[in-house]
This record gives C-alpha cells, sequence and structure tokens, in this order.
C-alpha cells in the first residue's frame, strides 16, 4: 500500500515526526482519493445554476480539494500546517473560479463548522491526527456539519497500525468505528491491514479503513 506520510520516529511512546514538506512534494500531483471520488459520484452532476459545499479536512498539497473544484463545488481547503495552505492556496487560487476556494490554517481539535451547512466532509487520511481526548467532540462537529444526505468520506486508523499508540495519534478497533458511523448509512467500506510503504518509500504496517457514508434524509 503506497500511501501516505513518510515518518521520521515511529517509537510507541513518542510523537510521531513527519517530513510534511516531502510527503507535499511527493503527492502533490497525485490523484484524489478513491473514497472522495466514490462520494463525489454519489452525488452526481452539480447544475450549472446550484452549488454544493465540502470542506477538505487535513487538505495537503490540494489534491483533493483540486478535484472537488474541477467538478464544480464550493470548498473550504482546511490543514495544522501552514506550508499546506501556502501550497493550495498559489497553486489553486490562480484557476479557482471566483468565490469556490477558500482556505484556513487550523487543527481538529479546534474545529467547528457550519451545523447542517455541508453536502460533503472529506478527510482523506488526516483524521487520525486527531487527538485522542478530542476525537468524540470533533466526530460529532462533522455529523452535525452534514445536512441530510450529505457524505463523509476518509479513513479511520485501526489498532493494528505501527502508528497507532503513538502521542496524539487516534486509532480505534472495529467495533468502535462501526459505532462511530452508526448515525450514518455506510455507503462503501473496506480494511487495509497489511505491510507496506509510506509516500517516501518508508516501510510501515498499515491498518486503515476506507469508509463513505451518507447522513440519512
Amino acid at each position: 500500500m503506497n500511501s501516505p506520510l513518510p515518518v521520521t520516529n515511529c517509537n510507541q511512546s513518542e510523537q510521531l515526526e513527519l517530513d510534511w514538506s516531502s510527503y507535499y512534494a511527493a503527492t502533490e500531483n497525485s490523484p484524489p482519493r478513491k473514497t472522495l471520488l466514490r462520494a463525489l459520484d454519489a452525488h452526481g452532476a452539480i447544475a450549472s445554476e446550484n452549488y454544493k459545499y465540502a470542506v477538505d479536512l487535513g487538505c495537503g498539497g490540494g489534491r483533493d480539494t483540486v478535484e472537488m473544484l474541477r467538478r464544480g463545488w464550493c470548498v473550504q481547503a482546511m490543514d495544522a500546517q501552514s506550508e499546506a495552505i501556502e501550497r493550495v492556496q498559489e497553486r489553486l487560487t490562480p484557476i479557482a473560479p471566483s468565490g469556490r476556494l477558500s482556505t484556513q490554517v487550523g487543527k481538529f481539535e479546534s474545529l467547528i463548522l457550519p451545523p447542517e451547512g455541508l453536502d460533503l466532509v472529506n478527510a482523506s487520511f488526516s483524521l487520525f491526527f486527531c487527538q485522542p481526548t478530542a476525537f468524540p467532540l470533533v466526530w460529532t462537529e462533522i455529523i452535525n456539519s452534514l445536512r441530510p444526505g450529505g457524505y463523509f468520506s476518509g479513513q479511520f486508523l485501526g489498532e493494528q497500525d505501527s502508528w497507532a499508540y503513538n502521542a496524539g495519534i487516534s486509532a480505534h478497533p472495529r467495533q468502535q468505528i462501526e459505532r462511530l458511523l452508526s448515525p450514518l448509512k455506510i455507503e462503501s467500506w473496506e480494511e487495509e491491514n497489511q505491510p507496506g510503504e509510506t509516500a517516501l518509500g518508508q516501510d510501515k504496517h498499515w491498518h486503515i479503513f476506507h469508509v463513505v457514508a451518507q447522513k440519512t434524509p
């Protein structure tokens, strides 16, 4: 599994030290995540007189944001790293239709989303970087932000992942993820539990749940 981040420190009792700059450089022109594409396809085409609204949480270099813009969505791209937002602004602002792209530097722990204001919350390989103590409130914020019929697309980290017990990482057993998703209708669910590599070719064991789920009307 050739995805996402380069890791320089994987000891269980320590904080992950991630080389974000190298990650952005390696993935900036990568295709959008399959979970995002499934959610966008489920929404279907957007009529020219209408807009749909999405938040891209942990947008990185903008690989998913650019696809949403291409399909006619209004997108707020958010990331905890100012470098990520700078890259998105430099790359996408010149090509984004007026008013369709906004950006914000912010951490999951301070996340505030508009109640029932979003058609899609995308969190590709990012949600597990939320502090475990804050995760329940952040997930509630995501659920409450979705309009009836809106979608969540993204990944959860399983308890057997080699990052699972690092400080600041939120990992969950399968049963817990199923409970978190209980307010939604699961449209797509895929579990990967296997050795693989990060984006920079470093060995890592991945235990990842790829999820697309809809808030029922």
